[in-house]
């Protein structure tokens, strides 16, 4: 049985919000923070396929498969060192300042961040001294000296993470906009462009991992402005649930995470490895450069993501269930509007869109089509992942990720002997179904949520028409070329806009032209 908590308690300003009877999920606030994650996203994204184009056209594809992998294996080295203490820190300061228990923050902010940069210098030293035999795993002893300057800079990375995910805590998104989606990518793309003006692609790893030190450094400083802040809110505590946080309770929620956030990276980065050693380094490199259109669909799913995490946290903490459903509905209807009209249009062109990297990455074009189907069933499945981990059920969560992560590779290594990167798509395909479908039955058996909504029907109709039907047209009247694309994005987007300005009361839009009050 669903319990709505209390209804009513007084906040001072800026204190975390409470339902309010117009608005019980919050709908409002959390469409305005994903408009500010979602302009971040777009310039991630941008950033981050430049960069990819950059590597690609400017130096040898050998040289970029092995930069590739290298990479990968530096993200699933960071998700390890990292413990699961960003999921930990959003869920903990979230619900802690819905319940009026926010002055124990800090005290979170201690017993997370001391261990897991402990735990990254220890990561940081393993990888450094297990880089020749990791460099002989992918074929190429150039990723020895890469894989040791990634190393040096894991620390600064795993801080910086933790750091931002703190101020998402606070429901502040602008610091993971700025820093993370827009100046960290911003300022690797301009030191790779660089080195491929000047040479040097010794020099490659270097550039694009130092800025995760300055970004570690202002994320510490934009932390330490919101706790100034957050130390002059006082609050009334709600009478609902538990406001102790100790060290036991928040490592048994955030390391089922820190595991089930390994399987996850792993998932998304094993496919890149796994085409390295089975096939070669140019043909990961074809591989990354077609799941980098998967890769900006993230963002924009990202952006829908952090700003639903806190308040759905809330939401959770103080039993608000419908409140809770109707939020998670209407995420998916966003995350709808947002990534199918990239998958769709990518899925017709998929050709002509590799031919960005260069004519030699073209043969990436079955990749492509298969990540961008399994994009779209992502998409249209909603945030499961991020329900059950604000609903607790970190163990769960576990459960599902390492299952998909088991399926990921045993069809990478039955399929891309076979068939190449195509394989590692189909695999990669494979697991997002898994780690989408088990948590809908889940969330539905154990909390009532599902994602399916008249919003969310209004969507998928939306998209398929405008970037499904239209894009289909274009290229059997027009042709396969950059003038049928753009026809069919510059007639799609027309309509689609004018279908979603028609239909923002249906979709929750609404929120973003107009601020509701807030109780006080």
């Amino acid at each position: 049985m669903n319990d709505p908590g209390p209804k009513t308690q007084q906040r001072p300003t800026g204190a975390a919000p409470t339902a309010t009877s117009g608005d019980s999920a919050g709908l409002g606030r959390v469409a305005r923070g994903g408009a500010v994650n979602m302009a971040g996203a777009v310039c991630g994204a941008a950033l981050n396929v430049g960069l990819v184009v950059v590597v690609a056209h400017m130096f040898p594809q050998e040289t970029a498969g092995v930069f590739f992998s290298a990479t990968s294996v530096f993200l699933i080295v960071l998700a390890v060192a990292n413990l699961g203490t960003s999921n930990g820190l959003v869920y903990f300061i979230a619900r802690l300042r819905a319940l009026g228990a926010g002055g124990q923050s800090l005290g979170v902010l201690r017993l997370a961040l001391r261990p897991v940069v402990a735990v990254a210098l220890l990561v940081g030293a393993a990888l450094a001294l297990l880089a020749e035999p990791l460099a002989g795993l992918l074929g190429s002893q150039d990723a020895a000296a890469y894989l040791q300057v990634l190393a040096i800079f894991l620390p600064f990375a795993v801080y910086a993470d933790a750091a931002l995910a703190a101020t998402r805590g606070f429901n502040d998104m602008r610091a993971t906009v700025v820093l993370d989606k827009v100046a960290r990518p911003a300022a690797q793309l301009a030191l790779l462009g660089a080195l491929a003006v000047w040479g040097g692609a010794g020099l490659l790893t270097v550039a694009w991992v130092g800025p995760y030190l300055p970004v570690a450094i202002l994320a510490w400083w934009w932390l330490r402005r919101v706790l100034r802040v957050a130390e002059r809110e006082e609050t009334a505590p709600l009478p609902v649930g538990p406001k102790v946080v100790d060290a036991r309770t928040f490592w048994a929620f955030a390391l089922p995470r820190s595991v089930a956030s390994i399987a996850q990276i792993g998932i998304q980065r094993s496919g890149i490895v796994l085409v390295a050693v089975l096939q070669g380094a140019a043909e990961a490199a074809v591989f990354t450069a077609a799941t980098r259109f998967m890769v900006v669909g993230q963002f924009a799913t990202q952006a829908i993501q952090f700003a639903v995490q806190p308040r759905l946290a809330e939401l959770l903490a103080i039993r608000d269930h419908k409140g809770a459903a109707t939020l998670y509905q209407a995420g998916t209807a966003w995350l709808v509007c947002l990534t199918w009209p990239l998958y769709l249009p990518v899925i017709v062109y998929a050709p002509l869109l590799l031919h960005l990297f260069g004519a030699d990455y073209a043969a990436g074009a079955g990749v492509l089509v298969v990540v961008s189907a399994a994009m779209l069933a992502s998409s249209a499945c909603g945030m499961g992942d991020l329900a059950l981990t604000m609903a607790g059920r970190t163990g769960w969560n576990l459960f599902n990720n390492i299952l998909a992560l088991v399926v990921s590779v045993v069809v990478c290594v039955v399929l891309i002997p076979w068939i190449g990167a195509v394989g590692a798509a189909l695999a990669w395909a494979a697991a997002v179904l898994v780690r989408n479908l088990l948590p809908l039955a889940q969330l539905h058996r154990s909390l009532g949520l599902q994602p399916l909504s008249r919003a969310w029907l209004v969507a998928v109709g939306a998209c398929l028409v405008w970037f499904g039907l239209v894009p289909l047209g274009a290229n059997a009247v027009l042709g396969a070329g950059a003038g049928s694309l753009a026809v069919a994005m510059l007639v799609g987007g027309a309509g689609y806009a004018a279908t979603l300005w028609r239909l923002r009361s249906v979709l929750a839009l609404e929120g973003l032209l107009h601020r509701r009050p807030t109780a006080r």
